[in-house]
């Protein structure tokens, strides 16, 4: 298939974080492009500005009617849409060209210098902050957030250079043809999709080994490849590190030079961790490290990745998509780091029935860390109810006194009754919506 023939692209989900990505790219470069989604949301809203046709009803009488041109027309699809979707099925029946995102996402980038970024956790804001290194090189960035600087998951360049996300959910990484290629982390997760975690594993040393030039892993891990890490002997260190003024200052050492004071205004550890393996990837390309150290410090996040909704001296509220004991790990110990004589109120909505029952016991132990925890009820997503799977057996789980499980129109009112400074409101699922009546309501209550 060649992309340059296709007129038409129809997106089955086009409001899936990687989708508009790919949806923003076809449109940038003159595709006719449509597409359904379930839900309206900020995502579809930009994309709608674009002048990208959406409808949110699955209907085949929605169809364009320039998209049932089929000799002309791409259709897109996301793994989570069900199996008895309307419009997918009807488009399948019919004869069209229907591919995944990661295989769009792999003929878009498999001409291009591609430079990939694997691993369970960190690939968005690792992604991110290597789009941003990359960008005065005019590289296409596709990433899985929304970046503050440009305020879109995708950094437009050219076509010789790509940045991706090299997604292990569904194998889909294995799709890609990557040059230079990171590793951030290979723990447990999508054990729906791999069965056992040594399968997950397996998946990683494929894609290691889909890597033509160079690949950059996190010590520890079990793969080959350049190493990095923070105060610890590997080919990249980071080393010095110190908060000033909220930001993190840190010298880093590569195979063959040492660059000092560089400059991060993202909190938590394990961000200096995604910036330091986004420095070795774009040094191993050959950007200086002069450029590299000026990007870092104007990189100035990702939604829902730490992101303040509000700031001030009497709240704080935090919006983070972790939805992996890990993830929920890493967003405590940077609210500690940064608010170490502060009481915190978590709202957590779980992700996922089966993630909920692999991890029910790791859940339990992250979020006994918080003072406080208010429990949604778990946001289903792709899937189907498991028995006995619930937000209650996880709450009882939880060692904590200060714990409640509450539905979603009452978040406002057990926030209210908290006298916690900090909130951190955690999840992938719709807590990420939610979030906005919360700001709204507490910035009132605030001004009064």
């Amino acid at each position: 298939m060649n992309l340059k023939n296709i007129h038409n692209v129809y997106f089955i989900g086009v409001g899936g974080i990687g989708m508009s990505a790919l949806a923003r790219y076809f449109k940038a470069n003159g595709k006719n492009v449509g597409g359904y989604d379930k839900t309206q949301t900020t995502i579809t809203n930009g994309l709608q500005e674009l002048g990208i046709v959406i409808h949110f009803e699955d209907a085949v009488a929605n169809i364009p009617k320039e998209i049932l041109s089929k000799e002309k027309t791409l259709v897109v699809y996301t793994p989570a849409i069900p199996k008895n979707h309307l419009e997918y099925n009807f488009l399948k029946d019919e004869g069209f060209t229907i591919l995944k995102r990661a295989e769009i996402l792999g003929k878009i980038t498999e001409n291009t210098f591609c430079l990939a970024v694997a691993g369970t956790h960190g690939k968005t804001t690792t992604s991110s902050i290597l789009g941003h290194i990359m960008q005065p090189s005019k590289a296409t960035s596709f990433l899985g957030g929304i970046t503050e600087n440009y305020n879109s998951n995708l950094i437009l360049g050219e076509d010789k250079i790509s940045v991706v996300e090299a997604d292990e959910f569904d194998r889909s990484f294995l799709q890609l043809s990557p040059n230079i290629a990171c590793i951030t982390s290979m723990d447990a997760d999508h054990l729906d999709i791999y069965g056992e975690h040594e399968e997950l594993i397996k998946s990683f040393n494929d894609f290691s080994d889909k890597v033509s030039d160079k690949m950059i892993v996190a010590k520890g891990l079990p793969i080959d490849g350049l190493t990095y890490a923070i105060e610890e002997a590997a080919d990249y260190k980071a080393y010095n590190l110190k908060i000033e003024k909220g930001k993190y200052i840190f010298d880093a050492k590569t195979p063959n030079d040492v660059v000092k004071n560089i400059e991060l205004s993202l909190p938590g550890k394990h961000n200096v961790m995604n910036a330091l393996v986004a420095l070795a990837m774009a040094n191993e390309y050959g950007i200086p490290l002069e450029i590299i150290k000026s990007q870092l410090k104007t990189f100035k996040g990702v939604q829902r990745r730490f992101s303040y909704k509000i700031n001030s001296d009497k709240l704080v509220l935090i919006d983070d998509y972790a939805h992996h004991p890990t993830e929920i790990k890493a967003v405590e110990n940077s609210v500690r780091e940064m608010y170490p004589n502060e009481k915190v109120l978590a709202v957590f909505q779980p992700h996922l029935f089966s993630r909920t029952k692999d991890f029910i016991d790791d859940f339990a132990t992250e979020l006994s860390k918080f003072d406080e925890l208010l429990l949604l009820d778990i946001y289903p997503a792709r899937e189907l109810p498991i028995e006995g799977v619930n937000s209650d057996w996880l709450l009882n789980k939880i060692e904590l006194e200060n714990k409640k499980l509450i539905s979603k129109k009452n978040v406002i009112i057990e926030i209210k009754k908290s006298t916690a400074k900090i909130i951190v409101m955690i999840g992938a699922g719709d807590i990420g919506v939610l979030i906005n009546d919360v700001v709204s309501e507490l910035k009132q209550v605030e001004i009064c």
